[in-house]
């Protein structure tokens, strides 16, 4: 009797143990499958939305004036199931064939569609600091390069009405800060830390301020590069007189 008792109590345990293997390795998966969809799958999904978005706007630009779907907040915009859609980047050291649509704000969604536009920063090419920020990592990835960015390197904003060039005065991994850090979206940005780099503290400029994560697995800290405007040439089409700009 006591050895049938043995044997029943060690089975137990055998397939408590069998069990818990088993969803430890359930979790794992599990854990394997999220991490796989970050980093693999955001990026597919995202960088099609971003592809068809480019598309739509390019489209909805040539329009003649009057038939696009631009917004009474500001007649360049075009209205898209992802948000407020303001321009277009183009980078070339990133490739020819690079280009990001800039959304208005920073929400979640929107840096899961492309560039996020800071709210109450510049509009691009205007007096200020037009300031956006995308993902290093996942959602896309538009600035996963970041840190290739050289001064001098060209930023091209491109909106319905022109196209506006900035050349970085800064690198891409030149200045790295804190998130909280928001002295980089001010209208003139003056770094607190004597001899980092910052625009040249002259008003009136025009300028360009990049931020996207410093780690590739980290997001406490930020990436800074600054530029400044150095060409506008109004943009050819149909639907480029729609916006003043």
């Amino acid at each position: 009797m006591g050895d049938t008792r043995a044997v029943g109590a060690r089975s137990g345990r055998r397939s408590v143990v069998r069990w818990v293997g088993i969803g430890m390795v359930l979790a794992g998966l599990g854990l394997l499958g999220y991490v796989g969809w970050q980093y693999w799958g955001t990026n597919w999904v995202s960088q099609r939305a971003q592809e068809r978005i480019v598309d739509d706007v390019l489209g909805d630009w040539d329009r003649p004036p009057g038939t696009g779907s631009g917004t009474v907040r500001d007649a360049g915009s075009v209205q898209v199931p992802e948000g407020e859609v303001t321009a277009l980047i183009r980078v070339p050291r990133f490739g020819a064939d690079y280009v990001v649509p800039v959304l208005a704000g920073t929400s979640d969604e929107v840096l899961a569609a492309g560039y996020g536009h800071f709210d109450n920063s510049a509009r691009p090419g205007k007096v200020g600091n037009y300031a956006v920020a995308a993902h290093r990592v996942t959602h896309g990835e538009p600035l996963r390069d970041m840190p290739s960015l050289e001064i001098g390197d060209e930023v091209i904003v491109e909106t319905r009405a022109a196209t506006y060039t900035y050349e970085l005065t800064s690198g891409g991994d030149d200045l790295e800060v804190p998130f909280t850090e928001t002295w980089v979206v001010d209208p003139l940005p003056d770094n607190p830390d004597a001899g980092e780099p910052e625009p040249a503290q002259e008003p009136g400029q025009r300028l360009l301020t990049l931020t996207t994560c410093a780690e590739l697995f980290h997001t406490d800290n930020r990436l800074i590069a600054f530029g400044v405007l150095t060409d506008r040439t109004p943009r050819t089409g149909s639907g480029s007189g729609q916006a003043a700009d």
